[in-house]
């Protein structure tokens, strides 16, 4: 078996550091945006429901790796000029990738984060606003917390997808972990040894993904029973 030079590696683990930051990033921003779908579906109002159920559907159901080259090579047309060049200066490709993949998993997580709305009984909700709590405030410390504790697996299984989902960006040229192992592959030809260390990395990142989702999902139920004995 071919051994990888240590410039090789060096670029496996650039291309892995790059991999690991699209994923933080694009995780902030779906859950963030993906919190803001659910308080926003969750209101009365029938036109902001209907937006984010438009929202929801497209990024369902079109390919990521349609949305990911929509983002790059559509989006930018319709920017002006000069920050179209300012981007191209400044790493767009990673820019428009985050933008796409953080879209396109916010819909998935804000359906996630739902279904743990709908497990929660409703008199919680009624109960906090005969308080005189805002809708804000209930969804922000009563209902929402609740709702991602419940949510705690599927979210975890989505994490899990985002990272291996992070090697669509190869496709605009983002300098990640799949797009490295391409590039050493074509000049090298060590196909089996360079995958080899390719998978096993992807491998590593997903178990410690499941391993950190098990911590947390383990402490969130320690949590419950310490306020149920309490």
């Amino acid at each position: 078996m071919d051994l990888l030079t240590a410039d090789q590696i060096q670029q496996l683990l650039w291309g892995l550091k790059t991999t690991i930051l699209l994923f933080a990033v694009c995780w902030l921003m779906a859950f963030t945006i993906a919190l803001a779908l659910v308080v926003v579906r969750a209101t009365e109002i029938a036109t902001c429901r209907w937006i984010v159920d438009a929202f929801v559907a497209y990024h369902r159901n079109v390919p990521l790796l349609v949305q990911v080259m929509f983002w790059y090579f559509g989006m930018p047309e319709l920017l002006p000029e000069g920050l179209r060049y300012w981007l191209y200066d400044h790493n767009a490709e990673f820019c428009f990738a985050a933008i796409a993949l953080a879209l396109g998993n916010s819909a998935y997580l804000a359906e996630d984060i739902r279904s743990g709305l709908r497990a929660i009984p409703h008199t919680q909700f009624e109960a906090a606003r005969s308080l005189g709590c805002s809708y804000m405030q209930t969804m922000r410390y009563i209902v929402v917390p609740q709702a991602l504790r419940i949510s705690l697996p599927p979210l975890v299984g989505r994490a899990l997808l985002l990272f291996k989902n992070t090697s669509v960006a190869m496709a605009i040229g983002v300098a990640e972990l799949t797009y490295k192992t391409r590039e050493i592959e074509n000049l090298t030809f060590k196909t089996f040894t360079v995958f080899g260390i390719a998978t096993l990395l992807y491998l590593i990142g997903t178990l410690l993904i499941m391993a950190f989702g098990s911590w947390l999902e383990k402490r969130t139920r320690i949590g419950e029973k310490d306020a149920s004995h309490a």
